[in-house]
This record gives C-alpha cells, structure tokens and sequence, in this order.
C-alpha cells in the first residue's frame, strides 16, 4: 500500500474532532499531502492554523462557500480572503448553490468578486456548483481564470466537454461508488484532469469520510476507466501537484 502516493485534493480538516488520528491515518495510507479548504472566515482561520501546524503536509486553501454567505458578513470575509490569499495554494473552496437559500442575484456577486480575487492574485479555485454548473463555468471563464476544479463533478457531459475545453480539472470522489452522473463524468474525462478527494467529512453509504478514504476514490476511478490503479495514482498525484503547484 505505502508504494502508491496520493493527495487527497478537498478535506475541510476543520470540522474534525479527530484531527491528529485522521492525519495519522493518512499518513499510514499513502496520503503525501492534504489540501485543507475552507469555507467562511472562522473556518479560514481554522484551516490556516491547522497548516501552519504541518507546513509540508497540510496546504491550506481559503474561500467562501456559498451555503455561508451572509450580507452582513461579506465584507470582512472579502478582506481576510484578500489578506491571506497570497500563502495559499488555491481560492476555495467558493461557487454557486442554486439549491441555497441565498438568492441567486447575491451569490453571482459575491462569487464574481472572488473570482476577481483569484485572478489577481493568479490563484487556482476550487468550484462548488450544484445545480449551477453552467452558470458557474461562463463566470470563470469571464473571468479569465487559469485553472479552476469542480469540485464533485456531476453536470452534463455536454458541459464537461467545455471545461475540459478550457484545460480546467474535475475532483473525483468516495460518491462514484453510487452517483450516476458522477460516475459518468469521471468515466469521460481523461486522466489527465481529474483530481482525487474525499470532501472530508461528508458521509458516503454511511461512512463519514476521513483523508485516508482517498483510496476509495481511486479504487473506482481505476474501476470506472478500466485503468491499473498505479497508474491512477502515479498521475492523477501529479495532476494534484501541477495543479496546486506543491513541491
């Protein structure tokens, strides 16, 4: 097992209560790096904090998640994003939730000013957009953002054939074990865009998902293509360190 290196791509680390046995565990699985992501401010800090602790292990990424959006919190996650964004390797996670109760008008706001974030300080994003994938891709491209990865992937394959297109990625997760779209989004788009995650702690069939359940989504990503698990590993690992530009 310690001969396959993988990066678990999306852990919202800080919504652990177990912190120290998940890394450990991760650790013990192959996991080489981790990108923790947050989603509001006190969750920003909170995954800055837990970075800093394991400089060369946890990656902090900062963002703004669109279930969290509040009026009267924009501002001050606006300024800590802008703050900080510079020691982080991505701006995310962020996007759009027409399944939200934030009005949808707000979100394209908030999520415009990110994005203007993102390419200013020449940042990957890692996109939340359920039920807004197209919405969501022409805002980025608008944008002129280099390199962004939805997150989960599960929107047409019609879309898809643009974000791969626009040399953008798509995060593959432990829900191919039963999502079809998902499923049929990861089965389409070649190896050499699709990160590997476990959107930690989201709970799969029952299991809460921990970083060390990276290796179920790399089980059916190599199921699903019909490709040798090393070989999955070997670049969808690289992708992740192009990607997020790791040493």
């Amino acid at each position: 097992m310690n001969e396959i290196v993988l990066i678990d791509g999306h852990a919202h680390l800080d919504e652990l209560p177990d912190l120290l046995l998940s890394l450990e565990e991760a650790k013990n699985a192959g996991v080489k790096a981790i990108i923790a992501v947050g989603s509001a401010l006190d969750s920003n800090k909170k995954t800055i904090e837990i970075a800093s602790g394991y400089p060369t292990y946890v990656y902090p990424a900062i963002g703004y998640h669109p279930w969290d959006i509040k009026e009267q919190e924009v501002e001050a996650n606006l300024i800590f994003i802008q703050d900080h964004l510079e020691k982080c390797v991505a701006l995310g996670e962020i996007g759009l939730d027409y399944k939200a109760k934030v009005k949808k008008e707000f979100q394209h706001h908030v999520f415009g000013q990110l994005l203007e974030l993102a390419h200013q300080y020449d940042k990957p994003v890692i996109i939340h957009c359920r039920y807004s994938h197209e919405r969501a891709f022409k805002m980025i491209v608008e944008k002129r953002i280099r390199k962004a990865v939805f997150h989960w992937y599960s929107g047409s394959l019609e879309l898809l054939d643009e974000i791969m297109a626009q040399g953008y990625f798509i995060s593959a997760t432990p829900a191919l074990l039963y999502s079809p779209p998902h499923q049929a989004a990861i089965k389409k788009a070649p190896l050499d865009r699709i990160l590997l995650e476990t959107d930690t702690p989201v709970i799969y069939q029952g299991i809460e998902s921990r970083p060390k359940h990276v290796w179920i989504t790399l089980e059916q990503t190599a199921l699903l293509k019909g490709l040798d698990i090393f070989l999955v590993a070997i670049q969808t690992t690289a992708n992740a360190r192009q990607f997020f530009n790791l040493p």
